[in-house]
């Protein structure tokens, strides 16, 4: 049974920063491209970022470039988002997601696996 598991989430001040993990088994981790979804309340989950099996390629929605960055360390089975320069907006579900065959990230569609999700809250 595949399991993502993210951690790493919690309360923090606009302006400051939060790194997310996401840690991965029952798959073979490198054979799959990684990405990061969120879910405001009331709200359709969005893409936030992806990243390929090896690091070489990422994507970025246009509401966090700049200020988000997706990384992944294979021999540990993980994927990271670090969170810089947080806003209020960016208070949300945070979801990781696996996904085979790297062409739509964008598409939560194209993701084959999903994590439960972790709480971050941006406050003013």
């Amino acid at each position: 049974q595949v399991l993502l598991v993210e951690s790493g989430g919690g309360l923090v001040q606009a302006g400051g920063s939060l790194r997310l993990s996401c840690a991965a088994a029952g798959l073979s981790f490198s054979s799959y491209g990684m990405g990061w979804f969120r879910q405001a309340p009331g709200e359709a989950r969005t893409f936030v970022a992806a990243i390929s099996r090896n690091g070489g390629t990422t994507s970025y929605a246009d509401s966090v470039k700049g200020r988000f960055t997706i990384s992944r360390d294979n021999p540990k089975n993980t994927v990271y988002l670090q969170m810089n320069n947080l806003k209020p907006e960016d208070t949300a579900i945070y979801y990781c997601a696996a996904v085979f065959a790297y062409g739509e990230v964008a598409a939560e569609r194209a993701y084959g696996y999903w994590g439960q999700g972790t709480q971050i809250t941006v406050s003013s």
